[in-house]
């Protein structure tokens, strides 16, 4: 087999808001999504909202300073209408005899389901039956506000606070707009965002094979369950028929777990929770494994199926991990003997050593490591000499190490031409590039770009290349004996990998 020298193709069947903003833009309240982070303070006590013990208990107004006692996790059932969830996973409620608003509800129904009035920075919050909450003079937070309050200084009225508005996913596109709207905004984007185009660009520079996030729902396509929109099966057949066309290979990666496998907006959390772990979800996994390697285990593009996108090392343990990855991997050799089975290192604190030691599987089975010099302090302060010094001196070892260890393949699913480097010039970019083109050539099953489209311009595969920004040139690519195609760009000519 040749390496791997393959693109994401982020952004296209698992949204990610950061990648198309302009998805979002026609969502009412569109700061109020779903996992949106709200404090809420009394204009007339100056006090906070606050869940005691992140929720199980009462409720007060009686925090001078905010903290994650006094933050709630918008669920959004309406425009205008919300849950609110607390640190501990409880939600307020109004389902009180005496009228106080507690965070004692495990499960959210009408009474825990909240009319947000705006004006501004402040806002009422009523009940469907018709009653507002009110702080009291004695700091408590209760229900039994009858008239409808001004936009004064009164104790109906909060300054609501959005500390955090980071979830831009699947879950917050689809339940912001309404299935009808979603459903409009997402077929135009499946269609329009990558065609079969795409596919000829990626052939005729170097690449020999995509790798393809999907989500969980896709296994229920047409008719996944709420909110998620169906179409996304059929966007994913005829990636495979233009793969085929233009002598690609896909690389199914299921990106979005049921339950949220690491809280983020491409796995499809609602709210940034991580549920995953649990029996019912590694179950239902499983079946969505199953259903992939059913449908496209015997054809003839089909490069690898992997089992699970970065899971995070502090909420999924490596027992549960492992064993999933074990049964998902027996799964795939039960529809295919040479589909690659790939399974993706945890993100955070683990060494991807942990999985070279798993014994997972015997023929065909890769790693898949995400090498960014970026989402880390760390490496906000370098320069451009120190980011690819980076490459060199740690990158390299490590990939030699895993290589010496003769265990699974080592694949660099993810890594991008960008940093935290202010004012780069193309020169420091392209020198970024071919570091990293350099030492991930030597990655035994190989890498994948991420990603081929974004807004942001140096994430963004096919601007790198047409503004010379990433060069497949020189030895860096070329010491492999299986990439030897000239291409000519204009006047001038370079050399890409490309598969025999």
């Amino acid at each position: 087999m040749s390496k791997v020298r393959a693109v994401n193709l982020g952004g296209w069947l698992v949204v990610e808001g950061w990648i198309k903003p302009s998805l979002f833009d026609g969502i009412p309240n569109g700061d109020m999504l779903d996992g949106t982070q709200v404090q809420l303070r009394s204009v007339v006590l100056n006090k906070y909202v606050s869940a005691a013990n992140g929720g199980g208990s009462n409720v007060t107004v009686d925090r001078d300073v905010a903290s994650t006692w006094e933050t709630f996790r918008l669920w959004r059932v309406s425009e205008n209408e919300f849950q609110l969830r607390c640190l501990g996973g409880e939600f307020l409620t109004a389902n009180s005899e005496d009228g106080f608003i507690t965070a004692t509800a495990r499960e959210p129904l009408s009474t825990e389901t909240f009319y947000i009035e705006r004006n501004d920075r402040r806002v009422h919050i009523k009940l469907l039956n018709g009653g507002y909450v009110q702080a009291t003079n004695d700091h408590l937070l209760i229900s039994t506000y009858q008239l409808q309050p001004g936009w004064d200084n009164n104790l109906a009225t909060f300054e609501l606070v959005i500390v955090a508005n980071n979830l831009h996913g699947d879950y917050q596109l689809a339940n912001g707009y309404g299935y009808q709207k979603a459903k409009m905004v997402l077929e135009e984007h499946r269609t329009s965002f990558i065609t079969a185009r795409d596919f000829d660009f990626l052939s005729r520079h170097g690449i020999n094979a995509v790798r393809i996030p999907v989500g969980w729902w896709i296994s229920q396509d047409p008719y996944p369950p709420s909110p998620f929109v169906g179409g996304s099966l059929a966007a994913l057949d005829l990636a495979f028929t233009w793969a085929k066309s233009y002598g690609l290979k896909c690389i199914i990666d299921l990106h979005a777990a049921p339950g949220s496998q690491n809280g983020m907006e491409h796995s499809a959390s609602r709210d940034g929770s991580v549920d995953w772990p649990s029996p019912e979800y590694v179950s239902q996994t499983l079946e969505v494994i199953d259903f992939l390697a059913t449908r496209y285990g015997g054809h003839p593009s089909l490069l690898g199926i992997e089992l699970l996108n970065e899971p995070s090392a502090a909420t999924v343990p490596l027992d549960v991990l492992v064993s999933y990855y074990m049964r998902g991997y027996q799964i795939v050799r039960n529809h295919s003997s040479t589909a690659y089975v790939i399974l993706c290192q945890r993100i955070g604190n683990a060494d991807p050593i942990e999985l070279f030691q798993a014994g997972i599987g015997l023929s065909n089975v890769v790693v898949d490591l995400h090498y960014y010099n970026l989402f880390d302090p760390y490496f906000a302060s370098l320069n451009s000499t120190q980011n690819i010094e980076i490459i060199y001196k740690i990158r390299a070892p490590q990939l030699q190490a895993l290589k010496d260890a003769n265990g699974p393949l080592v694949f660099i699913g993810e890594w991008v031409n960008e940093w935290d480097v202010q004012n780069a010039s193309q020169y420091e970019y392209q020198k970024f590039g071919r570091a990293q083109l350099d030492v991930y050539a030597n990655a035994t099953f190989g890498w994948s770009y991420w990603t081929l489209k974004n807004d942001r311009m140096h994430w963004d595969f096919e601007w790198n290349i047409q503004n010379r920004y990433l060069l497949f040139s020189g030895p860096s690519v070329l010491k492999s004996p299986s990439f030897h195609l000239l291409l000519v760009f204009g006047c001038a000519t370079y050399f890409v990998i490309m598969p025999r």
